[in-house]
């Protein structure tokens, strides 16, 4: 990496790619408060699971409340664990998920937040580009389900992440020098992409379309969020067996293998884990070997050959600020600035009146 993306990546605090084969501890995730939007089945579920087994307090949202409630008591009664809460919440609703974390707030042992999973997604027949009848007037209009769910509620769990995460009592903003066998508050943002954010997905464009933007999402505020010193990780699975998995591509899929639920789960419980993992994300595919490729980087053997244990767990976007472009070095580098600058109330103004003076339109002249 050059000596610029590397500045790039101490300005924004970032932590260097995620050494895999060096262990992380699951018990840092105790005490914990964790709020984890549609965690009442598949991927959320087992997160759940296996973060109250480590003791962690953890808040689930779900629109299907019979799942949420059966989970909660499930687990309390396995675990004795009684610090797992459920709220429902449809991710889609603005109020509802506003609802969801100041329950969280109020159920939390300390008073605040430490982790929000933006987990919620659904998938389903996409007809996009199915209008139907092709001598009717005019297509049906299409319903965007995907979307709305796997784009906007993300974004709405995002804002109230970085409301309620810097107010989280006894936190510190983030650095990957945190000791993370000594930090339990913490301020921390996991997305759930998908392998959909990185290539395009067969027959599922509003899927396709909403995961990259959740990939823009990540990489937009990994840039920016250390001004609120919230770190934000994201996790890329590719096809698992879970419920939002669909009939057609269980077809498609037929004979070839997926994704383990288990790399999944490790891969998000060390990004919540380990507190000095910043801006990084993860893609999760089927277990296979490593080979080194002409970047240097371990990247998986499409042959069956390779090095070492076979793994589904990888780095994906580690050195993407080398091709970054002007324009975010430079505002990377002006937040930087704003930061640890000293009395910039006079920059300020000078903003405010180089704002003011570019739109004011000119007077007109009498004649």
């Amino acid at each position: 990496m050059d000596a610029q993306a590397q500045t790039v990546q101490k300005t924004v605090r970032q932590s260097p790619p995620v050494d895999l084969t060096k262990p992380y501890n699951a018990a840092w995730v105790k005490g914990k408060h964790i709020v984890i939007t549609g965690g009442a089945s598949g991927f959320g579920a087992a997160f759940v699971q296996r973060w109250a087994l480590q003791g962690a307090s953890i808040v689930i949202g779900d629109i299907n409340t019979e799942a949420g409630e059966q989970l909660v008591q499930e687990l309390r009664q396995e675990l004795g664990n009684p610090n797992i809460w459920f709220v429902c919440c449809d991710v889609t609703k603005w109020q509802d998920q506003v609802k969801l974390f100041k329950e969280a707030v109020r159920y939390s042992p300390h008073g605040g937040i430490d982790c929000v999973v933006a987990n919620a997604g659904v998938a389903g027949n996409d007809i996009l580009q199915t209008p139907g009848d092709l001598s009717a007037d005019e297509p049906p209009e299409p319903n965007f389900k995907v979307v709305n769910v796997n784009l906007y509620g993300v974004l709405y769990t995002t804002h109230l992440a970085c409301f309620y995460l810097p107010r989280n009592p006894g936190s510190s903003p983030c650095s990957p020098q945190t000791d993370p066998a000594k930090t339990v508050r913490d301020r921390h943002l996991l997305l759930l992409g998908s392998v959909a954010s990185l290539a395009p997905i067969t027959a599922q464009p509003q899927y396709g379309a909403a995961k990259h933007g959740v990939l823009g999402l990540f990489r937009s505020l990994r840039c920016s969020s250390f001004v609120q010193g919230i770190r934000v990780n994201m996790i890329c699975p590719y096809f698992v067996a879970t419920p939002i998995l669909i009939r057609a591509a269980k077809i498609i899929l037929a004979g070839a293998e997926l994704a383990r639920v288990n790399d999944v789960i490790d891969a998000g419980t060390r990004f919540t884990a380990d507190s000095s993992i910043c801006g990084r994300a993860l893609v999760i595919g089927p277990p296979a070997k490593a080979i080194m490729a002409d970047d240097g980087q371990l990247v998986p053997s499409l042959t069956g050959e390779g090095e070492g244990e076979e793994t589904g767990i990888w780095e994906c976007y580690a050195d993407d600020f080398q091709a970054v472009d002007t324009w975010t070095r430079r505002w990377v580098g002006l937040l930087g600035y704003l930061e640890s600058a000293k009395g910039w109330t006079g920059w300020a103004k000078d903003m405010v009146a180089a704002f003011w003076a570019s739109d004011r339109k000119p007077e007109k002249k009498s004649a």
